[in-house]
């Protein structure tokens, strides 16, 4: 029986759809367990380039079972329309349970999390307003919406009208806005919940008994290490937990299940969104990086927010691969690289005159760090059309190496573009 875990070592975008999928075609079952609509994967395969933000990343695969976990925020518009997308791009049927104890995500907390950056300006903490900070804090408030009271009209007014109550004093007192009526949320609710009702089921259930019977199942996370609120670069952080130890909470499934954990790392650094970024470039030379990263540069697959570029940074990548517990790693975009005559990278921060190399700092000591780089030769050609990594110039080899012996993690594969048969096993 086999639990692999995917989650991301930095900041997020390091290429973990692509590695889903990529590994899906040996799965029976691919599962969402944290975040919702407000971070995206980017999948190419043979139907095209897709980016989900809400679906996992299998439905690609028909035989393969997708399931939306109960510690995810669910936007149900969002994936009834990622659904509808993919069908009318000639992607078969793909299944799909939902569980019955997810919360969703409501028009509500959409609004508020606009509401409340515009009301941050730049102190704000680069929110993708997709509504996921109020929906946790509704969640851990107890004032959320289950699935399953989506099916009892009575249950379902009766929890909007605890949640507005304390709202509508914010709406009118510090956002000057006309308070919301719980009865007027109702109509789309229990429209969306029609729509939903034939992929809803006991999804824990649903797994106990795959894992029981030595069913393989993936278990796909979002964002990264650096992102998680409890271990990461907070107050710049998402609301949930992003690391593998969280997955089988999230899923459903015994702490003890999970056997492989793959952490994905970028072979440079990228990231959307605000706070520290310690190796981050700027101008020309962060443009370049950024045109030539990935299929169609790199830009948010949710927000399409330029990313902001830096070099690969040993101090992050070794902390999160840490935090994660990764039996291996997965390198990718090691083409990307291939017009550079040399390759910096991160291998430490200076801070205050001293050199940090073995931790990395809490969110206060970031700001005033320097980073330490160390060059590597370039290799100064496309390495796209490679398949094993023996075929790869020597100083990409040696670039792998470099990065394997620094994070402390052995390297399990190498993708030297955004295709499925771009990803070799080593």
């Amino acid at each position: 029986m086999t639990v692999t875990a995917i989650v991301g070592a930095n900041w997020g975008d390091e290429g973990k759809g692509k590695m889903t999928d990529a590994l899906a075609a040996e799965s029976s079952y691919v599962v969402r367990y944290q975040g919702g609509s407000n971070a995206g994967h980017t999948i190419i395969n043979s139907y095209g380039k897709f980016a989900l933000h809400m679906l996992p990343s299998g439905v690609f695969h028909p035989e393969i079972t997708n399931v939306i976990g109960p510690g995810t925020a669910l936007d149900i518009d969002v994936l009834l329309k990622e659904r509808d997308e993919l069908l009318a791009r000639g992607v078969p049927e793909p299944t799909i349970r939902v569980s019955e104890r997810a919360q969703v995500v409501l028009s509500i907390h959409r609004l508020f999390d606009e509401l409340e950056e515009e009301r941050l300006g730049a102190n704000g903490f680069g929110s993708t307003k997709r509504g996921i900070a109020p929906f946790y804090a509704d969640k851990y408030a107890k004032l959320g919406v289950q699935v399953a009271d989506l099916y009892d009209e009575e249950r379902l007014l009766h929890r909007l009208e605890q949640s507005l109550a304390a709202k509508n004093v914010l709406l009118q007192q510090l956002y000057n806005r006309q308070p919301i009526k719980a009865i007027d949320l109702l109509p789309e609710l229990l429209e969306q919940a029609e729509k939903l009702r034939p992929f809803v089921c006991d999804t824990s259930s649903l797994l106990h008994e795959a894992y029981r019977n030595g069913q393989s199942i993936l278990l796909e996370g979002q964002l990264g290490a650096l992102r998680d609120p409890d271990h990461g670069i907070y107050p710049y952080s998402t609301s949930s937990s992003t690391l593998a130890g969280f997955a089988p909470v999230g899923a459903g499934l015994p702490p003890y299940a999970i056997t492989r954990i793959i952490a994905v790392v970028k072979a440079y650094s990228s990231c959307v969104g605000a706070g520290p970024f310690v190796s981050e470039l700027s101008g020309e030379e962060a443009d370049q990086l950024r045109r030539l990263g990935g299929d169609a540069g790199e830009f948010g697959a949710t927000t399409g927010r330029p990313r902001r570029m830096g070099w690969f940074d040993a101090v992050a990548s070794r902390y999160g691969c840490m935090l994660q517990g990764a039996t291996e790693v997965a390198l990718t975009n090691l083409d990307v690289l291939g017009y550079l005559d040399e390759i910096p990278v991160c291998v430490g921060y200076e801070i205050d005159g001293s050199l940090i190399k073995e931790s990395f700092p809490v969110t206060a000591k970031l700001d005033q760090a320097k980073p330490v780089l160390k060059r590597l030769p370039g290799w100064r050609c496309d390495i796209s059309k490679i398949r094993s990594f023996e075929q790869l110039p020597e100083a990409a080899q040696q670039y792998v190496r470099f990065v394997e012996e620094v994070i402390g993690v052995k390297i399990g594969s190498v993708s030297v573009g955004p295709n499925r048969e771009q990803l070799m096993t080593l």
